[in-house]
């Protein structure tokens, strides 16, 4: 994405979520808190606010920046006559595929535009529908796609990121082992020790974890906005690496040699037939090793069709200067604010 676009978004992110932390301690509740996606509505008709916000906030300022492809379907917004017949036609052929004659359309349709999951895809006498069986493998090969796949180097050095392993060395063994993976290899703490600044603010990680493919679909729009939103808080940042191989408790180590204050661990999430490319980022304060999980915070669901990525890092930024705050994370972090 355009860095100037995400400067934009972050921006404005970071506005909102403060105006709105001013107005709660003022005494205006808001129950809702902040939404990011609607994951019950069909992205293709209904756009999130948030993205028209920013959007129309760009056209104020600028012309030149609104230029990029938006997390939502454009074509809902923008269609050549050619390019909607033929949606129309998949959307007609879509709807044929599903259950024939269902005895009640309406509350049918109601039940999927609730989930993605594969429900009321009907039947082939006793077997799937040729369509949805198709879906189906591609869905699966894409997952392990994503599970055996390696992000590319190009990516990483473009990020300015330099890569160190973690005592895992084929993915077999990684997938099977999965302590090996939370372990980084002695030759990767003496290169983190040697270019990393010690006791920063806060420490950025990247990792493939389970999925390369949400490395490469959203790192860098998640890990650009992440530094604009510590940037405009004032918050110290220290130097930014890559994890080849790496398991979430892999920051413990991190945090062991570092000693930053707050750990951000940007890795791919398990993938599913429902998302393949999904990005989770994780926060602890203080991690040493024997960090228990009720001490971490996650923010999961990070891509296209969950949580905007741009959005995602602003937002981070935001929760990362609350755990500094209060000196704590995860639970400890619920119990001090009350």
């Amino acid at each position: 994405m355009n860095p100037e676009l995400i400067e934009k978004v972050t921006r404005l992110v970071v506005e909102k979520l403060q105006s709105q932390q001013t107005s709660d301690v003022k005494g205006q509740e808001s129950s809702a808190g902040v939404k990011f996606w609607q994951h019950t509505s069909n992205p293709s008709t209904q756009p999130s606010r948030m993205a028209v916000e920013v959007i129309k906030a760009g056209k104020e300022d600028t012309d030149s920046l609104i230029k990029i492809k938006s997390y939502q379907n454009t074509n809902a917004l923008k269609m050549t006559s050619t390019v909607k017949a033929s949606h129309d036609k998949n959307e007609n052929y879509s709807k044929k595929a599903g259950i024939d004659h269902p005895a009640d359309p309406v509350e049918l349709e109601a039940l999927k535009s609730k989930t993605p999951a594969r429900i009321g895809v009907g039947r082939a006498g006793t077997r799937p529908k040729t369509d949805t069986w198709l879906k189906f493998r591609f869905d699966h090969a894409a997952a392990v796609d994503a599970v055996y796949g390696d992000v590319n180097d190009e990516l990483i050095n473009s990020l300015g990121l330099f890569k160190v392993n973690t005592m895992v060395n084929e993915k077999e063994v990684y997938i099977r082992r999965p302590d090996y993976g939370r372990k980084l290899s002695e030759e990767a703490k003496k290169i983190i020790l040697a270019k990393c600044q010690k006791g920063p603010a806060v420490q950025i990680i990247l990792s493939d974890g389970l999925s390369s493919s949400a490395i490469e679909e959203n790192a860098e729009d998640v890990y650009l906005s992440l530094q604009q939103s510590l940037k405009s808080l004032g918050l110290d940042m220290g130097t930014p690496f890559y994890i080849e191989k790496g398991r979430v408790a892999v920051m413990d180590e991190v945090g062991e040699l570092l000693k930053p204050k707050v750990v951000v661990l940007l890795i791919g999430e398990r993938p599913g037939l429902v998302s393949a490319e999904s990005l989770s980022a994780y926060l602890c304060y203080e991690p040493r090793k024997g960090t228990i999980e009720a001490d971490r915070m996650v923010i999961s669901n990070i891509h296209k069709g969950g949580i905007p990525p741009a959005e995602a890092g602003a937002y981070l930024g935001t929760v990362i200067q609350k755990v500094l705050k209060y000196e704590a994370s995860g639970v400890s972090l619920v119990k001090k604010q009350g």
